[in-house]
């Protein structure tokens, strides 16, 4: 027991120190010498790169927040192999840690993006035929439409459904895996509570759209 609780907390204490890598940040400090926070909607997310800088810069920040995901969920299980733990999967801990990293930078006074990337990442590994379905959805959505934080939703909103579906037939872990997606999209809905209120409001920026900067 007490080496599952020490283990717990080292990969713990690793998730959250990957996630706090945040490339958006990094790509607008970097190359631009600027604060993504400072511009657009004041997310550090891919999504405010992409209408503040453009593709190449967006595209950085994507595929970095989407492999830190899964290097927390890969070293996360290693380092779990290596204790010789298997009565429970580190990667849950890993990568809940890595999407508070996300969320709360260590690095970057604590205000990151809104965890959509870093939780695909994790959810590639941990069920990839959950990532395949939720990245449909959200293509669809955004693709119909061309709104970002809309497909988020709808694919975070599907999220745990299909996990549980998913589980049940194949014979996975259903309670586990369907209450840490519950938990994802918990807290991506707590992330986008702001997009919730412009969506209903009708006033949420589509997706090709310049945004103003922050006043």
């Amino acid at each position: 027991m007490e080496i599952m609780i020490l283990m717990s907390l080292a990969v713990a204490a690793i998730g959250y120190l990957l996630g706090s890598i945040n490339f958006g940040l990094l790509v607008s400090k970097v190359y631009y010498k600027q604060d993504i926070r400072d511009f657009g909607s004041g997310n550090a997310g891919m999504t405010n790169i992409l209408r503040t800088y453009g593709k190449w810069p967006a595209a950085v920040t994507l595929l970095g927040d989407l492999l830190k995901g899964v290097a927390a969920v890969l070293l996360s299980r290693w380092l779990f192999s290596l204790a010789g733990i298997d009565a429970f999967d580190g990667a849950y801990i890993g990568g809940f840690f890595a999407i508070l990293g996300h969320l709360y930078p260590l690095y970057f006074r604590f205000k990151g993006g809104k965890g959509v990337l870093v939780s695909a990442g994790i959810v590639l590994i941990i069920n990839p035929m959950a990532f395949l379905f939720c990245a449909a959805v959200f293509a669809v959505t955004v693709g119909i439409s061309r709104i970002v934080s809309l497909g988020s939703l709808i694919m975070m909103a599907l999220f745990p459904v299909f996990t549980y579906f998913y589980c049940f037939f194949t014979g996975k872990p259903v309670l586990v895996e369907t209450i840490f997606a519950l938990l994802i999209a918990a807290i991506s809905f707590f992330c986008h509570r702001e997009n919730i209120k412009r969506l209903m409001n009708g006033t949420e920026n589509k997706f090709g759209k310049k945004k103003q900067d922050k006043k």
